[in-house]
């Protein structure tokens, strides 16, 4: 079962935090919580606290199981650009040039890592193999 966390009107440019947004996408929960918290970039603490959300998100729907145990993995995250703040920084000779101040919103889902069976295990090994030749 999956949970849901979302962060609304961050002001970073989404580019900036996809950036950040791709190196977690798909890891474990607890090495994707161990990479925010030493990342340099502003981003990261933000990113952080919904990652953990997420998490209690989890814990709260699947009573009774801890997220340890379960070893949750990052699903799928998603930015997307929100509203724009524009603004007017002045320029020589009179004129005046346009500031935009970005926004995002972030929307990270954290779900449980799907157990392979050896059979199914074999046939992703037969595709793969097919698509490389």
């Amino acid at each position: 079962m999956e949970a849901v966390a979302k962060l609304r009107n961050h002001p970073t440019s989404p580019r900036k935090m996809r950036l950040l947004v791709d190196e977690i996408r798909g890891l474990q929960v607890e090495k994707a919580l161990a990479l925010l918290e030493h990342h340099p970039q502003h981003s990261a603490v933000p990113l952080h606290k919904l990652l953990w959300s997420a998490v209690k998100n989890w814990e709260a729907k699947n009573e009774g199981q801890s997220a340890a145990d379960a070893s949750l993995i990052v699903k799928t995250v998603m930015v997307d650009g929100g509203r724009t703040l524009k603004r007017m920084r002045p320029a020589p000779q009179g004129r005046g040039y346009r500031v935009r101040k970005r926004s995002n919103h972030v929307t990270l889902v954290v779900d449980t890592k799907p157990v392979e069976t050896k059979k199914e295990a074999k046939e992703a090994k037969k595709l793969a193999k097919q698509k490389t030749n």
